[in-house]
């Protein structure tokens, strides 16, 4: 079944009432739109016979006017013979003529103001299709927001980005644990005091003036 009826129920709709009432927006989108378009399809073809009849209607008028001016002269020819009878049988048939030519005449305005209401239905209708198409369009921009929001969320709190983090946890504790290790070695000694440092440096004196010392004896220069 359709959402419309017909299509003043189209222009009278309000598309933001329908699509917030909707369990699938999306999907009521799309049937709204599809609809509108068959109707368009349906009012402008209805047009098309409309304009094709008055057409029609006015070929025929063209023909019953040669028909009265025909039997115009036919009354006019009965006369100069003297037939009143058959002039006046003639001007009969021409106000047949002119009664159905007037008829077809008032049919013509008739279609008119049905074609001027299938136009300004056509307006109202092409302007509810454009709604309902920027409003498709507003929909899907939304749609795909979100699902690219989710699909970040998912990036960031999924399975995978837990595991690569609880690797950074695991190379990090061994690094603290290779950094203690080394740390360790320290652990326990004494920094070198002053008089121990310089004591350290007369006995690398002492060594070095005995080396020279010993190097003089064997005749080898210093």
């Amino acid at each position: 079944m359709g959402i419309f009826s017909r299509t003043r129920d189209i222009i009278a709709a309000n598309v933001t009432d329908l699509l917030d009432r909707a369990e699938d927006p999306a999907k009521m989108i799309r049937m709204i739109i599809l609809e509108m378009e068959e109707t368009l399809v349906e009012v402008r073809a209805s047009a098309a016979r409309t304009i094709a009849d008055q057409k029609e209607m006015r070929r025929h008028i063209g023909k019953l006017r040669g028909l009265q001016d025909s039997w115009t002269e036919k009354a006019q020819l009965a006369l100069s013979k003297d037939r009143e009878d058959l002039a006046k049988a003639a001007l009969v048939e021409k106000q047949k003529a002119a009664d159905m030519a007037e008829k077809l005449g008032a049919e013509i305005e008739l279609l008119d103001e049905a074609l001027k209401a299938s136009e300004e239905d056509i307006a109202k209708l092409q302007a509810k299709l454009s709604e309902a198409r920027n409003r498709q369009n507003s929909l899907v921009s939304r749609m795909e927001s979100a699902q690219n929001r989710l699909r970040m969320r998912e990036a960031y709190a999924g399975e995978k980005v837990n595991e690569a983090f609880a690797r950074f946890d695991m190379l990090e504790r061994r690094a603290d644990l290779a950094e203690g290790r080394a740390e360790a070695f320290n652990l326990g000694q004494q920094p070198k005091t002053l008089e121990e440092e310089i004591a350290e440096l007369q006995s690398a004196d002492k060594v070095d003036a005995e080396l020279a010392a010993l190097k003089a004896s064997m005749n080898r220069p210093a």
